[in-house]
């Protein structure tokens, strides 16, 4: 036995919980799953099904934990784990599967097949078989964590820069960005790039926020990996910092990831229950526009057909689903919901890390097709999604599909409403295509 297969094996035994167990052995093989997989949808081979990548994993389960397997493994469908065959697991759990977990919501016996890949992620990070890309993005991170006040000074002077345009947006010359200022309510923390900080400060100075920016970025790409001790090095340091600074409220950029490991994941790593709340940005501007804390909001600013992609994080797994439609019957004149929506909703293909994975695009473009149909039967002409991951893929799918569908976060539009003296007079546009971007 290889060491890659030993470490991979280690992993496998001690993640071996009641939930994995149960996920290992109640599958009835019914197919049901099937029709529920984008994947399938897109490619119906059995390789595919849901149960059929369940079923990769059972096998070497089966031959490390049935006393059958030594005897009659044909028979009980038991094989043993070779540096190939875990290759091979390795590339289906990153590739052809996305985490998105509609399937485990439309089986009838429950089985959390996303459970299983999560499973086949660890034991490839484990065994230093995982994606180079994801390994170096959450290394990146860690780094920066380690050291922060090395990357601090020229953070600082982008967001000066910003502040500029910040105060040319929304005509107020005091407007501005305070980066990680104690005593502040909410802590802010955006992903790399002005695109999801400016339309954030004018929100949170047009409602009268007392907001500080984080420092740090809200991806965590060792989720991706399913590396738990990276992960939680990814988020202590947002954690730590929220300590520090005072703050009574996380609030996270239009992220699902991040989202989902910052408010649910993060608890439970910890074993602690936080003296602050976390939320996603778009629970907190649906907040402000039912309090009237962003004034008149004028839906004319979005006049064009406008349909929302539910991301398989925020919604399905999160529960943000009907705060992003409250806010865009509101900023929007012609909102069109796409069949299935909510907790229904089909994965866009580019969830779970696989967007930042070229060695990957066919398939994930291939992928991504019921998303397309979905879009194209709303007649819309522009998609929002409160998600990075989700905006880059369904870009990308319209241009593979040559749709013309245009892609927008939702707090773009929500600025456009806002009729701010500084936006763009253009409606065609989101205001931040004009920003600079900002490396972080």
């Amino acid at each position: 036995m290889s060491h890659k297969v030993r470490a991979a094996l280690e992993v496998l035994e001690t993640q071996l919980n009641q939930p994995l167990l149960t996920a290992l052995e109640v599958c009835a093989r019914c197919g049901l799953c099937a029709e529920s997989c984008h994947y399938y949808l897109a490619d119906p081979i059995p390789e595919n099904v849901p149960a059929a990548r369940g079923e990769a994993l059972r096998r070497f389960s089966r031959e490390q934990r049935d006393p059958l397997a030594a005897w009659f493994p044909a028979w009980i469908r038991a094989e043993p784990l070779t540096d190939e065959s875990l290759e091979s697991l390795a590339e289906m759990a990153f590739s052809r599967c996305t985490l998105c977990r509609r399937c485990t919501f439309n089986c009838p016996m429950g089985v959390d097949t996303p459970l299983l890949m999560s499973t086949v992620r660890a034991m490839a990070s484990a065994a230093g078989v995982a994606p180079e890309m994801l390994v170096m993005l959450a290394d990146a991170a860690i780094e920066k964590g380690r050291d922060p006040e090395t990357y601090l000074p020229y953070f600082l002077e982008s967001i000066h820069d910003m502040e500029l345009e910040l105060r040319r947006l929304t005509g107020r010359p005091t407007a501005s960005i305070p980066v990680r200022r104690k005593g502040s309510r909410v802590l802010y923390v955006a992903l790399a790039g002005a695109h999801t900080i400016l339309p954030a400060a004018a929100i949170f100075e047009t409602a009268g926020e007392d907001w500080t920016l984080s420092i740090f970025e809200a991806a965590n790409y060792a989720v991706f990996l399913s590396d738990l001790p990276k992960a939680k090095a990814i988020a202590r340091r947002i954690v730590d910092e929220a300590h520090e600074l005072g703050v009574e409220e996380i609030v996270v950029s239009e992220c699902g990831h991040a989202y989902h490991a910052l408010r649910w994941s993060a608890p439970n790593w910890f074993g602690e229950e936080f003296p602050f709340r976390v939320r996603s940005i778009v629970e907190v501007i649906d907040d402000y526009i039912l309090h009237g804390r962003l004034g008149s909001l004028d839906p004319t600013a979005n006049p064009e057909p406008i349909t929302y992609h539910d991301s398989c994080n925020l919604g399905r797994n999160g529960g943000v689903i009907e705060e992003p439609r409250r806010i865009l019957n509101a900023v929007a004149a012609d909102f069109r919901e796409m069949a299935p929506n909510r907790e229904a909703s089909y994965c866009c293909g580019g969830g779970s890390g696989l967007v930042a994975l070229p060695e990957y695009d066919e398939i994930r473009r291939k992928a991504g097709k019921p998303k397309v149909d979905q879009i194209r039967r709303t007649g819309a002409d522009w998609v929002a999604a409160a998600c990075e991951n989700c905006r880059l893929q369904l870009t990308d799918l319209s241009q593979a599909y040559e749709t013309g569908t245009r892609v927008t976060a939702i707090a773009d539009l929500v600025v456009r409403a806002m009729r701010l003296p500084g936006a763009a007079q253009d409606d065609s546009l989101p205001v931040t295509m004009a920003a600079a971007t900002l490396d972080r």
